[in-house]
């Protein structure tokens, strides 16, 4: 797989939109089709406006960032905290396996809004460095007004690699928008010790379905490609040189609007090593 494949998928994914899903979409979001490839599923997608989310998500994380407000997502803001308990409850393990330390390359994240979500219970690691990986001008924004001490932003996996040696990569609400997830997950095979998947729709069939996703007009008029996982595959792809230490539910899209199938939202912990594990 070419080394800029990161680079290339971050160019095209909608981060506000993959945010807007985790938050207000699930219920309302419908998964249609079958599709053969990446490129005819493409042709019944729609575009977006970049620099309307961005601004959306800007002002938004400034106005937490300020403490004007306790908590954002989509470009939102909101007076309550929506906790992912179990990839938080990971996070923690992570730092307890590293003598407190915690440094985390969180994939399509956004302005830091699962740093910003979490930075309560992750207040008290002193050695905590949050690295965000998105697209070109989410970075520019970042890094000029958002990042702080812990909080870096960067146009790519390795270009982070470069500078900071991250404990574990977060993947929430990533994975199902790639082109190539299984070769995307063997490709960072090795360069984390721990790997934390959150937010990602899974079915119990034996292969892989290519969707589209319809986001609903109130949130933004947009459609993109979407992966719904056989479990089986993505376990078997996720354990190729990683130990499952955990698998959980997650709180939001336990009944997705899929056609011709039942699918959930699914999340995994993961540790770096040599051979496939069962939980413990």
């Amino acid at each position: 797989m070419p080394n800029d494949v990161r680079k290339v998928v971050l160019d095209w994914m909608p981060p506000a939109l993959l945010r807007a899903v985790r938050r207000i979409g699930v219920a309302n979001s419908v998964w249609s089709g079958d599709y053969p490839s990446w490129l005819d599923a493409a042709r019944d997608t729609s575009g977006y406006d970049a620099e309307i989310i961005l601004e959306k998500v800007r002002n938004a994380t400034l106005a937490v960032k300020r403490g004007e407000a306790v908590y954002e997502r989509d470009g939102v803001v909101f007076d309550e905290i929506e906790y992912s308990w179990p990839a938080l409850s990971a996070l923690l393990w992570v730092a307890s396996r590293n003598q407190g330390k915690l440094h985390v390359l969180d994939f399509g994240g956004a302005l830091g809004s699962s740093y910003f979500q979490n930075r309560r219970f992750l207040s008290g690691i002193t050695n905590l460095r949050w690295n965000v990986v998105e697209q070109p001008h989410f970075v520019a924004v970042g890094n000029q007004e958002v990042a702080d001490g812990r909080l870096r932003f960067f146009g790519s996996i390795d270009d982070c690699l470069k500078e900071e040696r991250p404990s574990v990569m977060l993947l929430s609400s990533a994975l199902q928008y790639l082109e190539s997830p299984h070769n995307f997950l063997r490709d960072v095979r090795g360069k984390f010790p721990f790997i934390i998947v959150d937010l990602t729709p899974v079915h119990t069939h034996d292969r892989d379905r290519l969707t589209v996703q319809k986001v609903p007009a109130h949130i933004y008029p947009a459609s993109y490609r979407c992966w719904v996982f056989s479990e089986k595959k993505l376990l078997a792809t996720l354990e190729e040189g990683y130990r499952l230490v955990e698998s959980f539910d997650c709180a939001l899209g336990q009944e997705l609007a899929t056609e011709g199938v039942s699918a959930r939202y699914r999340g995994y912990v993961l540790e770096a090593g040599m051979s496939r594990s069962v939980l413990s």
